[in-house]
């Protein structure tokens, strides 16, 4: 099949109400294990890699690995890069394949953000690639972007909609209370927030922080439009716990296909536990 654009898939989801997770996979295991688990699930599916994944394992080399597997999927399978404030990197991934970008001006003044957000839109709408787009700010670390607490702002819904007026993006991530890593405590998610969002805007959402949420709050904001999540920190987690756990258990093996299976089988129940919570099962 490919890589395809997730912005049909993305729209198709928020329509019938239910979400496709963007997996971030930072090893060549851990994409094998979200594209298996998206086969055996018959689930849509968004790779995902951070800017500091694509500078530790090179553009090319992350896109014909993707390549590869959307081409011996039978489910649809996109290319995202997520948080990327470098417009430069941004051509270049589009450039190499990746079929969903994300464009990170949400640290700029609103009217800075629309001209940034707009640059990358009228690229990437003629190579027919998704953009995304943050407004407000996701408290939390993703890759090297800290945004602390007191920092984190949420979205403004009017702003949500002049926003996707005047750039024609066709995803948004609006900030709801969610942050990137693990939550200390119980997340502290608007919900009517986005509902007044998801009222005003019709483009598909974007959960971001989506580890660690617990799995009713994903279900209503699945419910109210959030037809994209994104799961990192989990499922890196999952992966380094299980190398761990094989190396207290077996300290002299030095063989790295020992320990890459189970990493790789931590991750793919992990990757069906979260398409389950998220609804887009047999979606494909």
């Amino acid at each position: 099949m490919g890589l395809v654009s997730s912005t049909p898939l993305l729209q198709e989801a928020r329509k019938n109400g239910y979400g496709i997770v963007a997996f971030n996979v930072h090893t060549l295991e851990m994409m094998q294990a979200v594209v298996e688990a998206a086969e055996e699930c018959r689930s849509p599916l968004i790779l995902q890699t951070t800017v500091g994944t694509v500078k530790h394992l090179g553009i090319e080399y992350i896109a014909a690995n993707a390549r590869v597997a959307a081409e011996k999927a039978s489910v649809p399978i996109a290319l995202h890069l997520d948080h990327c404030q470098d417009f430069d990197l941004i051509v270049q991934c589009m450039r190499a394949g990746y079929t969903s970008v994300m464009i990170d001006a949400s640290m700029h003044p609103f009217e800075e953000n629309v001209q940034r957000t707009k640059k990358v839109v009228e690229i990437a709408r003629a190579l027919n690639v998704n953009v995304e787009a943050e407004l407000g700010k996701v408290g939390g670390v993703e890759d090297d972007i800290v945004v602390e607490e007191e920092h984190a702002l949420l979205a403004d819904p009017a702003e949500c909609q002049e926003f996707i007026e005047r750039t024609g993006v066709p995803t948004l991530a609006p900030a709801i209370g969610t942050a990137h890593g693990i939550y200390k405590g119980e997340p502290n998610i608007d919900f009517a927030r986005l509902e007044e969002i998801a009222r005003r805007v019709e483009v598909p959402l974007v959960l971001h922080g989506g580890s660690g949420i617990p799995a009713e709050q994903v279900k209503r904001c699945v419910s109210l439009g959030m037809a994209k999540m994104n799961v990192a920190t989990e499922l890196k987690n999952a992966f380094s716990e299980s190398i761990k756990q094989f190396f207290l258990q077996n300290p002299s093996e030095l063989d790295p296909r020992k320990y890459m299976a189970p990493a790789k089988e931590a991750v793919k129940q992990l990757a069906k536990e979260k398409m389950e919570l998220c609804g887009c099962i047999g979606r494909a």
